[in-house]
């Protein structure tokens, strides 16, 4: 006997798909905030460097990785396939304030292509938490591994 309740991967997908088609996520938008975005890194001078010097000339397949990863978080478009943790991790010169940095400058695009606030809180919680998860990734807790210290002393 099945529980009426639990909804099916394909069930949850529609759902998700259908919140963010209401909002007016699509493949459109996604592809004007990645385009809109990706210029504002590369004119910013403290990270476009560091996104150049990691991209180099591969700035297509870069943008066309980005456009899946975000339909794929957005609206659960499963188009992404990488692995983020490995792929900045091998970039040495990625520093932990980089990341309030290309969160500012994400939210700056949000508010100016948008299509509702809505649509700027949504991908605003989404890109938090995956910012997070790279900077533990990358950089560990900081203030963890200090109070650890601390109690070891």
């Amino acid at each position: 006997m099945t529980n009426p309740t639990i909804a099916s991967a394909a069930e949850r997908r529609a759902e998700i798909q259908a919140k963010a088609a209401t909002m007016g996520i699509t493949d459109e938008y996604i592809s004007l905030l990645v385009d809109s975005f990706y210029d504002r890194i590369r004119a910013e001078p403290e990270i476009g460097p560091v996104f150049d010097k990691a991209i180099g000339d591969e700035w297509g397949p870069h943008l066309a990785k980005m456009k899946d990863f975000w339909a794929s978080v957005a609206f659960n478009a499963g188009r992404y396939n990488g692995r983020p943790v490995p792929a900045h991790a091998r970039h040495k010169t990625i520093r932990p304030h980089h990341f309030s940095i290309w969160l500012g400058l994400f939210r700056q695009t949000l508010e100016e292509t948008a299509p509702s606030p809505a649509v700027v809180t949504y991908f605003m919680e989404r890109a938090e938490r995956i910012a997070q998860s790279l900077q533990l990734a990358l950089f560990g807790a900081p203030e963890l591994n200090a109070a650890l210290r601390q109690t070891k002393e």
